[in-house]
C-alpha cells in the first residue's frame, strides 16, 4: 500500500427504494425496513411477479427541469440527479484550475431500454419520421456519464462500465485505479438502474429469476432464508466522490472512509448460472485482498451480493467458506438486498454507501426475512436487525450474469 495513491470516499449520492439521500436510506436499513412495495409504474396484473422497488418520491422535474428531463431516459435522470447530490454532498467546487483532473465513470446493467420500447413502438405504428430526435441520445449507454461531465464542466476521463450485476464494483474499483494510475485526482462513480418495465419482468419472469411473493412485497426478498423464490427488481442510482487523499486533505473535504482493495474475474462457465463451484467469486475476492494488502482476519463485515435465488446465495455461501476457511462461521455476512431489492448494475454502489454508513455507525446491516434457515447457507447472516459491531474493513460482492465477479474492500480511514 506504500507506493500507491489512497483513494478516500468524499462525497455520496443516491436515489433508491429506500429514501433520497444516503441519510434517509440508513436510517431505514439501520431500522430493518423494506423499500419494497406493488409495481405502479405499470399495468402489471397480467404478469407472475407485481412487486418491485420503485424510486418512488424521485421528481425528475423538480430536480432537472422539465425541458431537461424530457430529453433524457429516467436511468439518466436518476444517474445525473444521483451525482448533482453526490458533488454537492463533497462540496466540490469545480472551476478551471481542477475540471481535467476530475472525471466521471458510470454504469448500467440494462441501460436504457424505455426510449428504445417506446421508438420501436412509435416506427411500427408511425413510420420512420415520428421517431423522437432525441432518440439516439436517449439510448446511448454512454449518455449518463456523459450528462453529468457536461452538467459540471467535467474534462477528465469519462465512461461507462456494463457488467450486469457486478457493474456497480467494477465502476468504483475502476475509478480507483484511474486515482491510483495519475489519470486524475477525483473521479464522480457510480451506477444506475430504470428497467422495471414489462419487457423486463416478461424476460426475468420466463427465466424464473423473480420473486413470486405478491402478497407480502416486504418479505419478498428474502437471501439464504430456506424459502427465497427469486429476487426482487429495484430501480435507482448511487453515485460516489472518489479522491485521491492528499487532494482531499488540501481542499478539507470530509473523508468517509477509504477504498482499499478492488478485485474482478470471471467465471467463464455459463451466460446466467454462477460457477457451481464459485472459483471465480473466490477469486475476486482473494483479488480483492491481495490489491489491499490484507488477509482474510482484516475483515471484519461481508456485504453480500444475496440475491435471493436459490442459486446465488447457495453458491456465494460456498465461496465465502472456501476463501475464509474456519473464519466464515464467526464473519458477519448480509445482504440489505433484503430491504432494497436488486438494483441490478446499481446495487453494488448503493451497497457501497451502505458499507460506509455501517463503518461509520458501527452498526452491522441486517438480513431481513431470514426465518427459516437454509442446510446449504449456514453463516452468519445478522438475521433480522442490525447488530453493533467495530467494522475497520468491509467487503462487498458483485456478480452478475455472465459470470462478472468484482469485489472492493472498504475501510475506516485512517491518517
Amino acid at each position: 500500500m506504500e507506493n500507491k495513491r489512497r483513494v478516500v470516499i468524499t462525497g455520496m449520492g443516491t436515489y433508491n427504494p429506500m429514501g433520497n439521500d444516503a441519510a434517509a436510506t440508513w436510517a431505514k436499513i439501520a431500522a430493518g425496513q423494506s423499500g419494497i412495495g406493488p409495481i405502479t409504474h405499470f399495468d402489471a396484473a397480467e404478469f407472475k411477479t407485481r412487486i418491485a422497488g420503485e424510486a418512488r418520491d424521485f421528481d425528475p422535474v423538480g430536480l432537472l427541469g422539465r425541458r431537461e428531463a424530457r430529453r433524457m431516459s429516467r436511468m439518466t435522470q436518476l444517474a445525473l440527479a444521483a451525482a448533482d447530490q453526490a458533488i454537492a454532498d463533497g462540496r466540490l467546487a469545480i472551476t478551471d484550475a481542477n475540471r481535467d483532473r476530475i472525471g466521471v465513470v458510470l454504469g448500467s446493467g440494462m441501460g436504457s431500454m424505455e426510449p428504445m420500447i417506446d421508438n420501436v413502438h412509435t416506427f411500427d405504428e408511425k413510420g420512420a419520421y415520428r421517431v423522437s430526435p432525441f432518440f439516439v441520445p436517449m439510448m446511448l449507454a454512454d449518455t449518463p456519464a456523459a450528462a453529468v461531465s457536461i452538467r459540471h464542466g467535467l474534462r477528465g476521463p469519462n465512461m461507462v462500465i456494463s457488467t450486469a450485476c457486478a457493474t456497480g464494483n467494477n465502476v468504483i474499483g475502476e475509478a480507483a485505479m484511474m486515482i491510483r494510475r495519475g489519470a486524475a485526482d477525483l473521479m464522480v462513480a457510480g451506477g444506475s438502474e430504470a428497467c422495471l418495465l414489462p419487457l423486463t419482468f416478461a424476460g426475468f419472469g420466463v427465466m424464473g429469476a423473480l420473486s413470486t411473493r405478491n402478497d407480502e412485497p416486504e418479505k419478498a426478498s428474502r437471501p439464504f432464508d430456506r424459502d427465497r423464490d427469486g429476487f426482487v427488481a429495484s430501480e435507482g442510482a448511487a453515485v460516489l466522490i472518489l479522491e485521491e487523499l492528499s487532494h482531499a486533505q488540501a481542499r478539507g473535504a470530509r473523508i468517509y472512509g477509504e477504498l482499499l482493495g478492488y478485485g474482478s474475474s470471471a467465471d467463464a462457465y455459463h451466460i446466467a448460472m454462477p460457477a457451481e463451484n464459485g472459483a471465480g467469486a473466490v477469486k475476486s475476492m482473494q483479488n480483492a485482498l491481495d490489491d489491499a494488502g490484507l488477509a482474510i482476519h482484516d475483515i471484519d463485515y461481508l456485504n453480500a451480493h444475496g440475491t435471493s435465488t436459490p442459486l446465488n446465495d447457495k453458491g456465494e455461501t460456498a465461496a465465502i467458506k472456501k476463501l475464509f476457511g474456519e473464519k466464515a462461521a464467526s464473519l458477519p455476512v448480509s445482504s440489505t438486498k433484503s430491504m432494497h431489492g436488486h438494483l441490478l448494475g446499481a446495487a453494488g454502489a448503493l451497497e457501497a454507501i451502505i458499507c460506509l454508513q455501517a463503518i461509520q455507525s458501527g452498526l452491522l446491516p441486517p438480513t431481513i426475512n431470514y426465518t427459516t434457515p437454509d442446510p446449504a447457507c449456514d453463516l452468519d447472516y445478522v438475521p433480522n436487525e442490525a447488530r453493533p459491531a467495530h467494522i475497520r474493513a468491509a467487503m462487498s460482492n458483485g456478480f452478475g450474469f455472465g459470470g462478472h465477479n468484482a469485489t472492493i474492500i472498504l475501510g475506516k480511514f485512517e491518517a
